[in-house]
């Protein structure tokens, strides 16, 4: 039964994917429309041209009007199909602006047979018809004498003009398109019109400047000349009777002339062109001011189809896919997709901030020479170029007045942004948008992200996706406030790799001491999830099985490093080649080896209760394991030094900060501030040692997750979990003393003293028996040997199993019997 529900559970995922790709054209299909619609385009030209030749459109009429009569011959070049097509289009159309629809349809079917974004294309269409509607009505005026070149529209929409405004103003209307094409089309501006005549007369008054009288020219202009030709008559070995004359002068030298020197001031440009500010496919709006630049970045595409499904072995290869062969990747489309949509641009909140920057900034006599603002999902970043003169460091002290000035949560001032000559002061938006994880996840920039781990963090200010490699980092810090977002996080960089990598190619450890947040996850164990032999659960909710759960770890990275030094490589990048490739042979031990990632969250809870025991391996893992594919994510409310050490913190050099409460721990976890302006709700900001890129999380639901683990829960899986080697740790550390001739002479006493306070610590029997640590510990020890209390548990006191004196009096009696 369960089967025929699975399989029924398919047949509709299946059936719906089928009925959402019938409208999305492969390219294949792209390009073949394409070369069709170029081939089209082709015999468009062809039948156009040879349509106003030798008058050819009269003689082909009667052809038109009897398509059907085989007895009539078309003299169009491409014969009755064509002379059909020209009069169809040219004679009853738009006349000689019909060639334009040749471009459009080259156009258009080069886009799709190269695969190319179309949302230039559109803007394409739309001018070049306007302009094919302005041509087609200017030569409606000449359609008595020639109809060819207006064409019907072009002629019947010229007569219904002049019907209301009459021919002058028809002309004015065609003259206000035309002046439209050219702003909006070719970027004509008065400006560089001006500009274009300021160069030309520059230009004319330098021709005119050379052809002043000689008196004029400096010396120096002569001797180059009077040099080249002396040189020339003295290597020309025919002329000898040719002399040069020279005239005396009472006229010295002036030295002074032989300098470089300008000839006129006109040589001399004295307007600086300002370096425009225009990051990559951004959209600039009009604003009233213009020196008030708006740029609004492009919509990405979204692929509705996980490129992760199309993944095909190579023959020949080992395939590690091949026990899931039938494992089908989540579908986009388990994703909620919000109904906020792109972002929307509030013009008047804009000018409003702006005027507000320019005269918090003119109060303290801080001129601005422009400013451009980038509109991003939840903050939006004002770019400033101050005057020459202006220090940036007073700038970044009026941080406080301009938050004060824009009445804002928290603004972050980057002075100067890297890479450009710009100071960014960063706005939360009055209503952000909220950034899904349908977006994140269906951008081309992951779906095509060639990358070992790839993870879709969200979106960046500029509206683009933010893609990194957990390979890379290699490993991950988060931190923030609590309620700031980083379960979420977590969420969103999970769902990431559970989107791109196959079971066989990624496993989790999952660690979560709140026990509420990573459950979810278990309905995917037997396909993605790592745990220890023996062990029920494979999320560990536990804290003390913490402990073993890094120590396996630990001896799985020792295990990994002696496969590659068997096989000779140095990563697991390496070492997997060499194993698809069937270089290594696996009766030697050789084995397919999985990416390990390895989720903490609630660090510091882990630290709390287990102490160095938790430290030890951590650091090991974090200095040693990046190699051999062991990836490590941890998340902490704040990475203090108790929290965190020096030694693990330099083995994490990708952190992630949420908002945090003050500017100390801004700088405990970025080493530099700004986590304490952010505005929460997803706002982060990450880096990975170089510098600091804000981005706004993409949010997942937690029944989107339930969504995407119910869909891989019920396909086929491993028959277990992956198994960690099995951890079998020291009981204290110590060889137990279980000889009783070999006792302390206070260990009777040391047993009451435990045993009238029920707590068995090294500590106690210091105060009551005033003895040195090592004495008390070895008490300690003798004790746990003979059964009367338990265990070292980590940070907790030890379990006293005896519970009063008169049980201990027994025990004695027992043992002397």
């Amino acid at each position: 039964m369960a089967k025929n529900k699975k399989e029924t559970v398919d047949k509709k995922n299946d059936k719906q994917q089928g009925t959402k790709r019938s409208w999305k054209m492969t390219k294949p299909q792209k390009f073949v429309l394409g070369c069709l619609l170029v081939l089209f385009s082709i015999a468009l030209l062809v039948a156009f041209m040879s349509f106003y030749v030798n008058g050819q459109w009269q003689n082909d009429q009667s052809v038109v009007n009897q398509l059907g009569d085989r007895t009539e011959v078309a003299e169009n070049w491409l014969g009755k199909f064509g002379a059909y097509l020209a009069d169809l289009i040219i004679y009853r159309g738009f006349g000689l602006a019909s060639f334009i629809f040749v471009r459009l349809f080259f156009l258009t079917g080069m886009f799709l047979a190269l695969d190319l974004s179309t949302q230039k294309l559109k803007n394409t269409w739309f001018w070049d018809i306007f302009a094919i509607i302005i041509i087609s009505i200017l030569f409606g005026f000449f359609a008595t004498s020639a109809p060819e070149l207006g064409g019907t529209i072009g002629y019947e929409l010229n007569l219904f003009l002049q019907d209301y405004i009459g021919k002058t103003g028809t002309l004015l209307t065609l003259l206000f398109g035309l002046i439209v094409y050219l702003i909006f089309k070719i970027k004509i501006s008065p400006e560089k019109i001006q500009s274009y005549f300021d160069s030309t007369k520059k230009e004319f008054k330098s021709e005119l400047d050379t052809l002043k009288p000689a008196v004029n020219q400096p010396e120096s202009a002569y001797n180059l000349e009077e040099f080249a030709i002396k040189e020339e008559i003295e290597s020309d070995p025919e002329i000898d009777d040719i002399h040069i004359k020279t005239v005396d002068t009472q006229f010295e030298l002036n030295k002074e002339a032989l300098k470089p020197t300008i000839s006129h001031s006109s040589e001399i440009e004295l307007n600086p062109i300002l370096k425009p500010i225009t990051p990559k496919q951004e959209l600039p709006l009009v604003s009233p001011d213009e020196a008030f630049v708006i740029e609004k970045a492009e919509e990405e595409d979204i692929i509705e189809e996980n490129l992760a499904s199309r993944l095909v072995a190579d023959f020949g290869l080992f395939d590690p896919t091949l026990d899931l062969s039938n494992y089908k990747f989540p579908t986009i489309d388990l994703l909620k997709e919000y109904s906020t949509g792109g972002i929307t641009i509030n013009q008047e909140e804009l000018e409003e901030n702006k005027n507000k920057i320019v005269d918090t900034l003119r109060n303290y006599k801080i001129e601005i020479a422009q400013i451009k603002a980038t509109v991003g999902p939840s903050v939006t970043l004002y770019e400033i170029v101050p005057e020459a003169g202006i220090r940036i460091s007073k700038i970044k002290s009026l941080e406080d007045d301009i938050a004060l000035s824009l009445s804002a949560l928290g603004i972050r001032i980057i002075a100067p942004i890297p890479g450009k000559g710009t100071i960014g002061i960063e706005v939360p938006n009055k209503n952000p948008t909220m950034v899904s994880m349908k977006s994140v996840i269906g951008a081309a920039k992951f779906q095509e992200a060639e990358m070992e781990l790839p993870i879709a963090l969200g979106k960046t200010i500029s509206n683009e996706t933010f893609v990194v490699d957990l390979a890379k980092m290699p490993h991950l810090l988060m931190a923030g406030a609590t309620g700031q977002g980083k379960s979420v996080g977590l969420n969103a960089v999970l769902t990431s790799l559970l989107y791109k990598k196959h079971p066989a190619e990624v496993k989790f450890v999952l660690v979560d001491p709140k026990k509420v947040e990573l459950t979810l996850f278990n309905k995917i164990e037997r396909h993605y999830l790592a745990k220890l032999p023996d062990t029920e659960d494979a999320i560990i909710t536990d804290n003390a099985k913490v402990v073993n759960t890094l120590n396996s770890l630990c001896t799985e990275m020792d295990n990994r490093y002696s496969l590659l030094k068997d096989a000779m490589v140095r990563n697991i990048k390496e070492y997997n080649e060499k194993f698809k490739s069937r270089k290594l042979n696996p009766e030697a031990g050789h084995r397919f080896l999985p990416y390990i990632v390895l989720v903490v969250d609630e660090f510091a809870d882990l630290i709390m209760t287990a102490g160095k025991e938790v430290e030890i391996p951590i650091a090991r893992l974090a200095q040693l394991a990046r190699a051999i594919g062991i990836h490590l994510i941890i998340a902490t409310q704040r990475p203090s030094v108790n929290v965190i050490t020096g030694l693990i913190k330099a083995n994490f050099p990708a952190r992630i900060a949420f908002r945090v409460t003050s500017k100390i721990d801004s700088r405990t976890i970025l080493d530099t501030q700004g986590a304490d302006q952010l505005i929460g709700r997803g706002d982060l900001l990450y880096t990975n040692g170089n510098d600091v890129v804000r981005v706004q999380c993409a949010f997942i639901d937690t029944p989107e997750v339930e969504k995407i683990t119910d869909f891989i829960g019920s396909q086929k899986a491993y028959s277990t979990a992956y198994l960690l080697p099995e951890f079998v740790g020291e009981e204290s550390g110590i060889n137990l003393d279980i000889d009783i001739s070999e006792r302390d002479t206070l260990f009777r006493e040391a047993a009451e003293i435990i045993v009238n306070a029920q707590q068995g610590s090294a500590s106690l029997l210091q105060r009551k028996l005033k003895l040195g640590y090592n004495r008390a510990g070895r008490l300690i020890d003798q004790l746990e040997a003979a059964g009367i209390v338990g265990p070292f548990e980590g940070s907790k006191a030890r379990t006293v199993n005896i519970l009063d004196l008169s049980a201990l009096d027994q025990f004695f009696n027992n043992e002397q019997n």
